[in-house]
């Protein structure tokens, strides 16, 4: 099994270096948040990860969660580890101060998140789902709802859900079936199923909250009629103390594909007490609030396994003698050569380094978008950093869990067969990624989100803010000879993108699949011009640490010849995908749905 070392040196350079998280916590009024602060609390929750939580993920994946009379008890070890993540304040880090919270940005909230996330993903998902319920209860509760549930929620005592896919409705929500009738004392109650909920019941929390979308008696059909609500598993008295059972039962557990530590549940309602979060037939909305927290989250984890498969590959690689190089014998003491040596293993390693580092860039950007959204004063700016998360979130979900999961891919290729064995660990990682590319909105879901919605919705209007942020970084640096190799790719490719945009719109007009067809090539694009953008900056800081003068010259020469290769060898990627949206939707639409045949 991989063992996980915390990558500090570069979770620093891309908060402190790369996004002047100093400058940027200052500014927003995160004054508790120092560099000394941020680094005591990376240090922790390093140790945290490596020394409890990442020796569980073998025991999480062999034992699983079982159930029993609708018990379920969580593998050996994880309520322990979860009883000291709660002692140690993790889950109050960036929670409000009124409800009990410390406070502090959500950007350094993420970069710990990742951690948990590539220590052990099945255990990462108990309190990473509770930030989404908390999310959506703060911005749309009522005052005495927020007093209700906020404060053990914050602590970590209680834990929450996302309860929205029913048996026969996934993606399309409009379809549900689950219905909430008014009582007496303006509470609902709720009657339906709920399934594939994560962490929907376990054994680490003394409640469970779930945020449960359902439909009112003689609401309009479709969308227009979906109504949210908190409903807890134990039902909540005013002052925030549990009462009794509420009607909410785990009707069985999944027997999954991967993230067996964790429980994924079939969820019953029987006339289960819940209580409304805004307005009537406008739940549709208030649960964005939640999916939209939860699609970084996810994003985080696509870097969290390409880091965790980095690691575990490239001490495998190193030690593993096999075969001679090809360019003259490199261990002429040994047998064999390493296979680090090979250049096809050198080519998966770094796909897993530049999506790992280059991922975590990306993810601590978006991060600091939350903050200036939560904390910036200028409505100017804050509008700003709405508008590029608005365009970057659905690109960092489906972009970095689908390079994530080809990452875990590598990672098993280069142990060989031995990586098909599950004593390594590799396999596990490959096999608990996959889901990360499907909850919280698929890749096609993301897809449509970024293309339909925001890009011809808009009329592209919500990309300009991050491209004229491009534009502003190659016209600084494009001079720079240093730099020429970065900034010219760049701007062809962000060139290439605008044209793209202007191209499927036009066909749109035409023949409305285009966009289905070209969506998530589109998205795709997108991703790997976004992350070349990100290795750009990262190696204009390393070219100027290093003219500086330095200690760390081989850090940040790495760093140089890392983005050399994204930019060689995974951002050509790109030009396929605009092959296949130039190409347009014509064959995939030739076959009548009874051609196809088998």
């Amino acid at each position: 099994m991989p063992e996980y070392k915390t990558p500090i040196r570069d979770i620093k350079f891309v908060m402190q270096e790369l996004l002047d998280c100093e400058t940027h916590y200052q500014h927003l009024g995160y004054q508790d948040a120092s560099l000394d602060m941020v680094d005591a609390i990376i240090g922790e929750a390093a140790k945290l990860t490596e020394e409890v939580v990442a020796p569980l993920n073998q025991i999480g994946d062999q034992q699983g969660c079982t159930w029993k009379d609708g018990v379920v008890t969580t593998p050996d070890g994880f309520k322990e580890a979860y009883a000291q993540y709660v002692e140690g304040g993790w889950p109050t880090l960036s929670q409000s101060e009124e409800f009990g919270g410390q406070g502090l940005p959500h950007s350094l909230n993420i970069s710990i998140a990742e951690m948990f996330s590539s220590a052990n993903h099945s255990f990462a998902m108990y309190p990473g789902l509770s930030h989404g319920a908390l999310a959506t209860i703060e911005a749309h509760g009522t005052d005495a709802q927020k007093q209700q549930f906020m404060p053990n929620l914050v602590e970590g005592k209680w834990t929450g859900t996302m309860c929205l896919t029913e048996p026969h409705c996934g993606t399309d929500l409009g379809m549900l079936r689950t219905k909430a009738e008014l009582n007496d004392d303006g509470s609902y109650s709720l009657t339906g199923t709920k399934i594939f909920i994560s962490a929907g019941e376990h054994d680490l929390s003394d409640n469970i909250v779930h945020i449960v979308i359902a439909r009112v008696p003689g609401a309009p059909e479709g969308n227009k009629g979906i109504s949210l609500f908190i409903v807890p598993k134990f039902n909540v008295n005013d002052d925030g103390t549990i009462s009794d059972r509420n009607g909410v039962s785990c009707g069985s557990i999944e027997h999954k594909m991967g993230i067996n530590g964790n429980a994924t549940c079939v969820i019953n309602f029987d006339g289960a007490k819940g209580h409304l979060i805004g307005e009537l037939n406008r739940g549709l909305k208030c649960m964005f609030t939640f999916m939209n927290a939860a699609r970084i989250g996810v994003a985080s984890e696509g870097v969290a396994a390409a880091e965790a498969s980095f690691q575990g590959a490239l001490a495998y690689a190193k030690d593993r003698l096999q075969m001679r190089s090809i360019s003259g014998v490199k261990n002429p003491n040994g047998p064999a050569d390493p296979i680090i040596v090979h250049p096809d293993v050198r080519r998966m390693l770094l796909t897993q380094k530049s999506i790992a580092e280059g991922g975590r860039a990306l993810i601590s950007y978006l991060a600091q978008l939350v903050d200036i959204g939560h904390a910036e004063k200028d409505a100017a700016v804050k509008a700003d950093a709405e508008t590029k998360l608005a365009l970057l979130t659905p690109i960092a979900k489906a972009f970095l869990t689908e390079l994530g999961f080809e990452c875990t891919s590598h990672g098993v290729q280069i142990f060989g067969g031995h990586g098909f064995i599950k004593e390594w660990g590799m396999e596990q990682l490959m096999r608990d990624t996959k889901i990360s590319c499907l909850y919280e909105g698929t890749t096609g879901i993301q897809a449509l989100d970024l293309l339909a919605r925001k890009i011809i919705g808009t009329q592209g209007e919500v990309l300009k803010p991050f491209s004229k942020d491009v534009t502003v970084f190659c016209q600084q640096n494009i001079e720079n000879p240093a730099m020429a190799e970065f900034i010219k790719p760049i701007m062809a490719y962000a060139k290439e993108w605008h044209e793209l945009t202007v191209l499927i719109g036009g066909k749109a007009m035409k023949n409305p699949d285009e966009i289905g067809g070209a969506s998530v090539d589109y998205l795709m694009y997108a991703g790997y011009v976004t992350l070349a953008f990100f290795w750009a900056k990262m190696a204009k800081v390393a070219q100027d640490k290093l003219a500086a003068g330095t200690t760390e010259t081989a850090f940040y020469e790495a760093k140089i010849k890392t983005a050399q290769f994204y930019m060689q060898r995974m951002l050509p990627r790109a030009k396929g995908h605009a092959a296949c949206i130039q190409n347009g939707v014509d064959s995939m639409m030739a076959l009548s749905s009874d051609d196809f045949a088998f």
